[in-house]
């Protein structure tokens, strides 16, 4: 794997996580992107999926969103254009970059688009298996950012991990069955 490269493009999402107009803030990094590198790399090996790419489409998948808070609706379309860019100013070769911005495009799970490549369901899975495994981040967003009361917040909660767990493979459901399931119990009304 590319090392430098990958650095260069970590460097550029986490600039953007820090910056002012990012209204995530920094956690979006430090508890969606970090830890869902680890996990698509580990879904990488599982699969004998290209790590290079599925690192890359991890660091860029939201960038557009975390750039732009106008293109979160659609951050997956304007994402894969982001990454075409970057990836064509560090002058990644053009069959990678198509394979990032696949994975990319078909990462969200409130938009089902169909994984063709072990890359595309090894970022879906992560992006996926790191709302479930970095729980925190979820209420945070409910209960901090969104000021959602109590039940509401549960039921959004709740309604995202239930969309996350059907995107995901059956690798991917294999790697976190165990904490989605006692997620998922504690959510019960």
């Amino acid at each position: 794997m590319d090392s430098e490269l990958i650095q260069r493009i970590s460097t550029i999402i986490e600039d953007a996580c820090k910056a002012e107009t990012n209204t995530f803030g920094y956690g979006i990094w430090s508890h969606h992107i970090l830890p869902m590198i680890s996990i698509a790399q580990e879904l990488a090996d599982r699969t004998n999926a290209a790590k290079k790419i599925v690192t890359l489409a991890v660091l860029l998948h939201d960038y557009a969103g975390i750039k732009d808070q106008e293109l979160v609706e659609e951050h997956h379309i304007w994402g894969a254009k982001e990454a075409e860019i970057i990836l064509a100013n560090e002058n990644l070769d053009e069959e990678k970059i198509e394979q990032v911005k696949k994975c990319i495009l078909a990462h969200r799970g409130s938009v089902i688009i169909e994984k063709t490549t072990e890359e595309e369901k090894c970022v879906a899975d992560a992006d996926a298996i790191v709302h479930i495994d970095q729980l925190a981040s979820l209420f945070y967003l409910v209960y901090g950012d969104r000021g959602m009361d109590v039940d509401e917040g549960r039921r959004w909660v709740k309604d995202k991990l239930t969309r996350d767990w059907e995107k995901m493979s059956e690798n991917g459901r294999n790697m976190i069955k165990k904490k989605y399931d006692c997620i998922m119990e504690l959510l019960e009304e």
